[in-house]
């Protein structure tokens, strides 16, 4: 059974940082592309990162020079380094096998305000 269970939200101020990280199991975690995606309140899902098994990563436009993704394939985790927080970043996070988002986690919560 494929399980994605994600990590590390929290409230922080505008400009502040967070690392949200992914426990990836049931799945060759090496072998699969994975993704970040979001949803803000009364907003559909947002795709914002991604990164194949090699290490290759893509971002959203909205969230470029700010976030960072990362995995370990050694531990079967994906993270993600979350800097200059603004407040409409505030949202669920989810760790995705697709990204779309259909097979994501539980999510944590960034909530960025002052």
């Amino acid at each position: 059974e494929v399980q994605l269970v994600e990590s590390g939200g929290g409230l922080v101020q505008p400009g502040g940082s967070l690392r949200l990280s992914c426990a990836a199991s049931g799945f060759t975690f090496k072998n699969y592309a994975m993704y970040w995606v979001r949803q803000a309140p009364g907003k559909g899902l947002e795709w914002i990162s991604g990164i194949n098994p090699a290490g290759g990563t893509t971002y959203a436009d909205s969230v470029k020079g700010r976030f960072t993704v990362f995995r370990d394939n050694a531990k079967n985790t994906l993270s993600l380094q979350l800097d200059n927080l603004k407040t409409e970043d505030t949202a669920m996070y989810y760790c995705s096998l697709n990204s779309d988002g259909t097979a994501r986690g539980q999510g944590t919560q960034v909530t960025v305000s002052s």
